[in-house]
């Protein structure tokens, strides 16, 4: 990739607290490549999307995210809609979308395919003008989500404040009554969890839990069955790991628009870990091609 102007925005709240020392471990990366790159640090993950406006608005040809699947959500919301390209420095704690686009999860690695790689367009799921890359869901997982911020802001580690907060929601949930609408068929369940991925998520073979593509034009609806409070457990942990093939009672649809309608007004709805309160019904549609992203050439 020839020089560019190129924005780096880095969390340093993301699962590796990047800080000044990478910054100049990046800043000499990109000067040994001839790239022209600023390198912002965001004390919290609530500063990202004005920073990522604001490299918009300058007209950074490429605006790069320094951290976890959030940093990297909050940063594409600014770029849809614009010819900008999204580089990815994966620095949190899963990383699914950098995973599943195989950009490599070291950050020398990953910082010299933002200079040597290629854009390509992927897709982009949406629910109710809201976007997500990897996935949206309603049910235990985001009563779970929101209950870990609570404990993590108390200054708990963060696995430990996931296994308090599920522990909590299995004591007072219920299953969640919806009525989903697709391909101009009806389905009533009772659930514990509703999961809408951006593209296929693998369910068998070598590549089970991942995405072989973001380009399909498609979203994968899972849908669990009935199930008892250990079983709910189990779904939370799969959930957050990616690995809800191993269920064993779901309903599993390939479509591209989805309506899902439940008994109350509101609903928590989880896109890519972050939870918000979202009026129903929730609709979703995917939208291809809609940003580019810079991978490793083949």
């Amino acid at each position: 990739m020839a020089s560019s102007d190129l924005t780096c925005i880095l969390n340093s709240t993301s699962g590796s607290h990047p800080g000044p020392e990478l910054r100049e471990k990046l800043s000499r990366i990109f000067a040994e490549n001839g790239t022209l790159a600023r390198i912002l640090l965001a004390s919290s993950g609530a500063e990202i999307p004005e920073l990522a406006r604001r490299a918009v608005r300058e007209n950074s040809q490429i605006i790069v995210a320094g951290g976890g699947d959030g940093t990297v959500n909050a940063v594409a919301n600014a770029l849809i809609g614009t010819s900008i390209t999204l580089g990815v420095l994966p620095l949190g704690t899963l990383n699914h979308f950098a995973k599943d686009l195989q950009i490599p999860q070291d950050l020398e690695g990953s910082a010299r395919n933002l200079i040597s790689g290629r854009a390509v367009p992927v897709d982009v799921g949406e629910v109710n003008g809201r976007i997500f890359l990897n996935n949206s869901s309603l049910g235990i997982y985001p009563r779970i989500v929101r209950h870990c911020e609570g404990q993590q802001k108390k200054g708990r580690n963060k696995w430990i404040a996931f296994a308090q907060a599920s522990i909590s929601v299995l004591e007072h949930f219920s299953l969640l009554r919806v009525r989903l609408r697709v391909d101009g068929k009806e389905l009533s369940r009772k659930t514990a969890l509703v999961f809408i991925g951006n593209n296929k998520y693998e369910m068998e073979g070598l590549n089970i839990g991942e995405r072989r593509r973001l380009d399909a034009g498609e979203l994968c609806l899972f849908v669990a069955n009935g199930a008892r409070r250990v079983d709910l457990m189990r779904l939370a942990f799969r959930a957050l790991f990616g690995r809800l093939h191993e269920a064993s009672d779901f309903d599993l649809l390939i479509t591209n628009q989805i309506s899902i309608k439940t008994r109350r007004p509101q609903t928590s709805v989880s896109t890519d870990g972050e939870v918000n309160q979202m009026n129903t019904p929730l609709n979703y549609i995917t939208d291809p091609g809609a940003l580019r992203v810079i991978v490793p050439v083949k």
